[in-house]
């Protein structure tokens, strides 16, 4: 069953909608956003159980793409160009193959459709380690997640999710902070979104595939299965960055995305 998904919508045009990657939020793309907006009508979504959208007991990449095309529903778009990073890419390519008659384009960040191995078992040791009774600031959180993950930057990535419980929402001996990931269903259901997305058929609109040149996630090896379910994709190299691209290299980013949404 589809949920209602947190969301945000800036500008006016075209409508595009933007998918954040795994521990995300629309926050993340709110670079990417920005640019966009003066061309297009973007719809930034938290996905379930990330942001503030919907805490469920199901996460895979149908039941995801569903929450896509129901969001789509409720605003009235028959048809929307998709952008979407890491997971949210997958989510991307998922709605495509599920719905071709209800996407323009579609824009996938440094993600292939292809089974991965598990990549983020340190990070989800460290979040569902973390004692949040023991937290009384973000630099106390930073401290006890610096043992399981090394690198500030992804600390600081990781730690926009902690968030500060209400005054009269605090009990003794339970903390002052809180997830709003629901961190036991990303972990329980972490080996579903290391999966390719599902599809019978191909889908034959354009497809843009942003690349990290320092990143691992899309590898020559992953083209058969690019060109089986997207056989019009293309294949952009953004150099000098990472899986981040759209953060390390913001203005290459962005022309590539705007030269794609505008053939």
């Amino acid at each position: 069953m589809s949920v209602e998904l947190n969301h945000r919508i800036t500008g006016e045009g075209a409508p595009l909608i933007i998918l954040h990657g795994l521990f995300g939020s629309m926050d993340n793309l709110g670079g990417i956003t920005r640019r966009l907006q003066d061309e297009w009508q973007v719809h930034a979504l938290d996905q379930r159980n990330h942001g503030n959208s919907p805490h469920t007991e199901t996460m895979d990449y149908p039941a995801m793409a569903a929450d896509v095309i129901a969001y789509m529903d409720a605003q009235g778009l028959d048809k929307a160009a998709i952008l979407g990073h890491s997971m949210g890419g997958k989510t991307a390519m998922q709605v495509a193959l599920a719905a071709p008659e209800r996407v323009d384009r579609v824009i996938v960040a440094d993600i292939a459709p292809v089974n991965y191995k598990p990549r983020h078992d340190n990070i989800l040791d460290g979040l569902t380690s973390l004692d949040l009774a023991a937290v009384k600031t973000r630099q106390d959180a930073d401290r006890l997640l610096a043992e399981y993950v090394e690198t500030p930057q992804v600390r600081q990535f990781l730690l926009k999710n902690l968030v500060r419980v209400p005054e009269g929402e605090q009990k003794p001996g339970e903390g002052l902070y809180r997830w709003r990931l629901n961190l036991p269903v990303i972990e329980a259901s972490y080996p579903k979104l290391a999966l390719a997305p599902e599809g019978d058929g191909p889908y034959n609109g354009p497809v843009l595939f942003l690349k990290g040149e320092d990143s691992a996630y899309i590898q020559d090896k992953h083209w058969d299965d690019i060109r089986r379910l997207f056989p019009s994709a293309e294949l952009q190299i953004i150099e000098g960055t990472g899986h981040w691209l759209h953060a390390e290299k913001p203005d290459a980013f962005e022309a590539l995305c705007r030269a794609f949404l505008n053939q």
